[in-house]
């Protein structure tokens, strides 16, 4: 998760928060005090104290804290909107870094009242990724097809102007985003999917599935195939399940910083222990995507001496009946424009910033897979479906394998083993 406060606030909250013993997990950062003394600081300091500050490039960084703190907790008060329209209404002059991260705020937020102002700057930038966000936004904003139609003819004009290194990758996730638009479908399990739940699927690597709905306001489903190529059990034989959010905080596309988590395969490498005051302290699985890693470890081959990474690669690892399906190639999309560190962790954020919300009391990240966790007021630990997933992943082999993402339809509630489990047999 990205870093939203100052210095000197990240000491206060840092590395000494967290005890974990066999039996009992804590973290200082969930009890009811530090709770309340981190959600206050938020409003006093990170957002009221930085948007105080007169707008200049001086404290361009001091309005980006108070952005993030903002959408980290939804926060929407009168006063900060006449300070967003300020900011707004100078976008075009601001740095790229400051430009970004407004545009994450609105989207993620939902606030359609800056449309001149995004559609300004996306007929203006000449930064790549700034010009998808805004195309992004103004999606958001204006659903209707002449609005799309708009935003296609912009990109086509001026996609040959933002054609190199990062700006080509921005411009061309965001070229396939509006071709995909039109293509959503209500996708059929069995026909586009059971390949991968195969018991000779990549056998002899663990691997785990991540179910999720296209639109992920809702939480997701995690099954486990063990290195027999079986599903992992609870202890009355019934196939072992637990839920998971692949939403982040942004909501923006996946091939932008922050976005969703990608579909696709990520290679997964291992469990680690966060620092992070948000993950917090539970067991998380480690996960790289190609070319945040080499070919020869993704793909698990010794014998592979080439270090370029191309589609064809990554294909590799697809049934042949879905080689073609370019949703299943995000994660090398992602990777590809420099996206790392989402990994499957738990959670200390605290849930009630997302009360009201269609995923709660699951709490959205940077684009990380993150299950459900529960803490009480001293601090402890109380309910880990984190722990389960470690547990679950430990039973059928260990985190040496692979973690698949995949989306279904647009159905608008949470993904459910009732309408998975029969298509495993």
């Amino acid at each position: 998760m990205k870093k939203i406060f100052s210095v000197a606030f990240i000491i206060l909250f840092s590395s000494a928060i967290i005890a974990q013993t066999d039996s009992i997990v804590f973290s200082k950062f969930t009890t009811a005090q530090n709770r309340t003394k981190f959600y206050n600081n938020l409003i006093h300091n990170s957002i009221t104290k930085n948007l105080s500050l007169h707008l200049a490039d001086t404290t361009e960084e001091n309005w980006q804290e108070a952005f993030y703190a903002m959408e980290l907790i939804f926060y929407k008060e009168p006063w900060t909107m006449a300070k967003l329209k300020i900011a707004a209404d100078s976008l075009k002059k601001r740095t790229i870094d400051f430009q970004k991260t407004f545009l994450e705020l609105v989207y993620a937020n939902k606030l359609k009242n800056f449309m001149p102002q995004a559609d300004e700057l996306f007929n203006t930038t000449v930064n790549g990724k700034v010009f998808a966000m805004c195309a992004e936004y103004l999606l958001l904003t204006d659903t209707s097809r002449n609005n799309k139609n708009y935003v296609g003819k912009i990109v086509s004009k001026r996609r040959n102007q933002l054609n190199t290194g990062d700006d080509f990758i921005a411009v061309s996730g965001l070229t396939r985003h509006l071709e995909n638009i039109d293509k959503i479908k209500k996708i059929s399990l069995p026909v586009f999917f059971k390949p991968l739940f195969k018991k000779e699927y990549l056998k002899g690597n663990t691997i785990v599935y991540s179910i999720q709905r296209k639109n992920r306001n809702y939480p997701g489903l995690v099954l486990i195939k063990d290195t027999g190529g079986n599903f992992v059990t609870n202890s009355n034989g019934v196939i072992f399940t637990v839920s998971q959010l692949a939403k982040s905080l942004s909501s923006l596309p996946f091939y932008i910083t922050n976005g969703n988590t990608p579909q696709g395969i990520f290679r997964m490498d291992g469990f680690d222990k966060s620092r992070s005051n948000f993950i917090g302290p539970t067991e998380n699985i480690q996960l790289t995507m190609p070319a945040e890693t080499s070919i020869k470890h993704f793909l698990k081959d010794s014998s592979i001496t080439d270090t370029v990474w191309r589609k064809e690669w990554y294909g590799k690892l697809l049934p042949k009946s879905l080689f073609a399906y370019d949703p299943l190639y995000e994660s090398f999309y992602a990777g590809t424009i420099g996206r790392t560190e989402i990994i499957a962790h738990g959670t200390a954020v605290d849930p009630e910033y997302y009360k009201g919300q269609s995923y709660y009391p699951y709490t959205p990240t940077a684009g990380c897979l993150c299950t459900k966790e529960i803490w009480d007021a001293t601090g402890k630990r109380i309910v880990s479906d984190q722990k389960k997933l470690a547990d679950a992943v430990k039973k059928a082999g260990g985190a040496n394998g692979y973690l698949i993402v995949l989306e279904l339809d647009d159905t608008e509630k949470a993904v459910t083993a009732e309408e998975i489990l029969p298509y495993l047999k």
